[in-house]
């Protein structure tokens, strides 16, 4: 499929400055691209995911993405979708998070072949001298056209320092600065960022009269609910970091989503074909649409967590809960259909049959072999390693209560790889 009508169906396309010039330069050359995430905190969260997709989908189709770190945008702050001023953070917390995304990011866009680009703003916006911004790039920009931009109108009675003001005139340098040192042609960002990012398109035009650039959005995701995409029922992020987020629990996040929006995010968080989405979504049982969801919460985190951790996800939760299709009745192209043996022997998980007298979580750890000895299982529930159900056991002493064996059996978890289905005698 055409890239850009890939881009279309899958639900991606929000706003455009020229939809007949993107469609044409996409399908016409390799386009160098860009988008650009500033690094306000250490990690990314599901809520950043949809614009990463879209380039993941460009990177596949030929073209080239250019990865943006704003190591300097980020000590001014976004004032886009925000009702006031970010706090203001050290330098060096600032470059110590640009470091700790350019790793996360790396997992979604491949650079192995040199077939991408990071960059980091900090570098062209280090040793600007102030008046000498002023007098080339100011006076490019007309205040009144800045002030009737969305991010800074919709801030202009609750107040905007001068400091967040400033930011369209940076993000849009950073287009400018693309454009002419690496031919970026094309940006892309979330819809809440149209005003920053038709500022760079219209700057490159006054720059580089002869340029032609394009821009695109990508729309804000919302849950069922109506509330921003990426956060739990206890309205917590939902983070890549996964000493932040679990990968069991980012697994359950897209496992645990609701029935309506199943073909959406199929569309958005998976590259499996637009036809095969649609066809799994529209499931019309119980376990048919359980499967789709099942699929969804594998390639997910398979994508932000790699092959094997997705693996263990998609294991754990289904000796726990039950397998969707053990026996891949379901067509898919997902790798997930290499898990069935494992999935029809109920995940491949060890059980343990445990007496009611010996719930000890220090004892259950050595009887069942996961520990060597009782001391080994001390030090494991010292270190943080030791797990009942996925939650952390934080206690020597804790014991396991016989009700949570109301479905039959509990997880027991000894690291990140070993695992006992414990059952009762």
């Amino acid at each position: 499929m055409n890239i850009y009508h890939e881009l279309m169906a899958r639900g991606f396309i929000y706003q455009e400055t020229d939809a007949v010039g993107i469609e044409r330069t996409l399908a016409s050359s390799q386009v160098r691209f860009y988008v650009g995430f500033d690094p306000t905190g250490d990690s990314l969260h599901v809520g950043h995911l949809l614009p990463i997709m879209g380039m993941r989908l460009l990177q596949r189709a030929g073209h080239f993405p250019i990865v943006l770190v704003g190591g300097a945008t980020a000590q001014i702050g976004d004032p886009s979708g925000k009702v006031s001023a970010r706090p203001i953070m050290t330098k060096e917390t600032v470059s110590a998070n640009a470091e700790a995304l350019r790793r996360q990011l790396s997992r979604f866009i491949s650079v192995s072949d040199g077939n991408a680009l990071f960059v980091n703003n900090i570098d062209w916006f280090e040793n600007v001298r102030y008046i000498d911004f002023l007098r080339e790039i100011g006076t490019r920009f007309n205040l009144n056209q800045m002030l009737a931009k969305d991010s800074v109108k919709s801030r202009l009675e609750t107040g905007l320092t001068f400091l967040e003001f400033n930011y369209q005139i940076l993000q849009a340098y950073d287009f400018y600065i693309l454009n002419r040192d690496h031919n970026c042609r094309m940006q892309f960002g979330g819809q809440d960022q149209w005003g920053n990012i038709t500022a760079g398109t219209e700057l490159v035009r006054k720059m580089t009269p002869d340029a032609e650039v394009f821009a695109m959005t990508f729309p804000l995701l919302l849950d069922s609910s109506g509330k921003k995409f990426g956060k739990t029922a206890g309205g917590n992020n939902v983070w890549l970091d996964v000493n932040r987020t679990p990968v069991f629990e980012y697994y359950q996040f897209w496992r645990n989503c609701d029935d309506s929006e199943v073909e959406k995010l199929l569309n958005f968080f998976t590259v499996l074909p637009v036809e095969e989405t649609g066809r799994l979504a529209k499931a019309d049982d119980a376990s048919g649409i359980n499967r789709a969801k099942e699929i969804l919460a594998y390639e997910a985190t398979k994508l932000a967590h790699g092959p094997e951790a997705a693996a263990e996800a998609y294991l754990t939760a289904g000796a726990k809960f039950g397998f969707a299709d053990s026996d891949n009745r379901i067509a898919t192209s997902s790798d997930i259909t290499a898990l069935a043996s494992k999935a029809s022997a109920g995940g491949n998980i060890p059980q343990y049959e445990a007496g009611i007298s010996e719930l000890k979580a220090v004892d259950l750890l050595f009887a069942s072999g996961l520990c060597k000895s009782k001391g080994d299982a001390r030090r494991l529930i010292q270190g943080g390693g030791a797990y009942v159900n996925e939650m952390r056991i934080t206690d020597i002493d804790y014991t396991i209560d016989a009700a949570a064996f109301a479905s039959g059996q509990v997880l027991l978890k000894a690291g990140k790889k070993n695992l006992r289905q414990i059952v009762l005698k």
